[in-house]
């Protein structure tokens, strides 16, 4: 990592002045002037850079860590040895992620495959798209008639912008991407690959095989969304496909027609959401979670990696398995099915069978 060409380190702030920045404490002012220009994880973290503990169990990293600082709660402050600057926050891991942008701000976003600062040549726009000023567009993209794109929004290579789309203001739309049918809010970045806006799965049984169903809805993505790479986002049937306010979608993430994602989710990769599911604010969905299509979710509720959401799940609570049930009713049942194939391991004896 340090040669590192990708993202160079920043070119050094002073404790004093990220403690600042990230509304932290910084222990004891004699390191006030030491320099950071980088963060690592604490088990390689070297002078310039700046690490996180967030239990007890870094103790023994701590004590060969090199690191220019230490960002901790107060309650772990006292695991730091002397020799390391400490910087004390209530949330130590937010605050790392703070520093991690402020250093790599270009890493925030999809990486520019140009170095245009405006239209590519090679850009394919209908005379009647309105593109604000400041909106970049690189080589080989294509905005169809009549799309919007708001002031400081970048187009990456080779991505589609279909007719009649509009994209708001400082929104990423990284290359290879297409965006049909859609309307996005502001802030919103779109890595490689993302495919948001063509029809949903619908078809009607009919005696001479099945019957597509027409999907004339749109897609609503709010502000400040985020959708991982090759992530596909159908449009609605008749209604709308909607991504509220704030929510992290993570790459190769299936979400049908009709679905609606409430403010600040997070939906971990190889997700699938089937149509017409109602997802309510602040969920948090692990990684390969399947929902049934019709099914409502409530706030806050947070599900299991693997686990097959077939019915309703009330506000607030932790699920997992399948078919998915209150955590601790999951974990006691995968708990008493281990101690049971361990029991018929075992020979009358008390041996282990082979």
């Amino acid at each position: 990592m340090e040669q590192n060409v990708f993202f160079l380190p920043h070119e050094g702030l002073r404790l004093a002045e990220l403690a600042e920045f990230l509304g932290a404490e910084l222990v004891n002012s004699d390191h006030a002037d030491v320099i950071v220009r980088s963060v690592a994880p604490i088990n390689r973290a070297r002078a310039g850079d700046i690490c996180y503990i967030l239990s007890r169990r870094s103790r023994d990293e701590l004590a060969t860590c090199e690191a220019s600082a230490v960002i901790c709660d107060k309650a772990l402050a006292d695991l730091v040895p002397q020799h390391l600057p400490v910087m004390l926050s209530s949330n130590p891991h937010a605050a790392f992620a703070m520093a991690g942008g402020l250093f790599y701000p270009a890493a925030l976003r999809p990486v520019a495959f140009s170095g245009e600062s405006e239209i590519a040549p090679s850009a394919v726009i209908d005379p009647s798209a309105k593109l604000e000023k400041g909106v970049i567009v690189e080589p080989m993209a294509v905005i169809g008639a009549h799309a919007e794109i708001g002031e400081g929004t970048r187009i990456g290579a080779q991505s589609i912008i279909g007719p009649n789309v509009k994209i708001g203001r400082d929104c990423s739309i990284a290359a290879g991407a297409s965006i049909l049918c859609a309307l996005l809010g502001n802030g919103v970045i779109i890595h490689n690959g993302a495919r948001i806006g063509q029809d949903g799965f619908g078809y009607a049984p009919g005696p001479r095989g099945m019957i597509k169903i027409v999907q004339i809805g749109r897609v609503i993505i709010q502000d400040n969304v985020e959708i991982g790479a090759n992530t596909t986002i159908d449009r609605g049937a008749m209604d709308d496909t909607v991504i509220g306010e704030g929510t992290k979608i993570d790459n190769q993430v299936q979400i049908g027609h009709n679905v609606q994602i409430g403010r600040h989710c997070a939906i971990v990769a190889q997700v699938g959401i089937a149509g017409s599911a109602k997802i309510g604010n602040g969920v948090q969905i692990g990684g390969q979670v399947g929902i049934k299509g019709h099914v409502t979710i409530g706030d806050g509720v947070q599900i299991a990696a693997q686990s097959g959401i077939m019915t309703d799940l009330a506000a607030g609570g932790q699920y997992g398995g399948t078919p998915a049930r209150p955590l601790n009713d999951y974990l006691r049942d995968v708990a008493q099915q281990m101690s049971k194939t361990k029991l018929r391991g075992k020979k009358p004896g008390g041996e282990q069978n082979d």
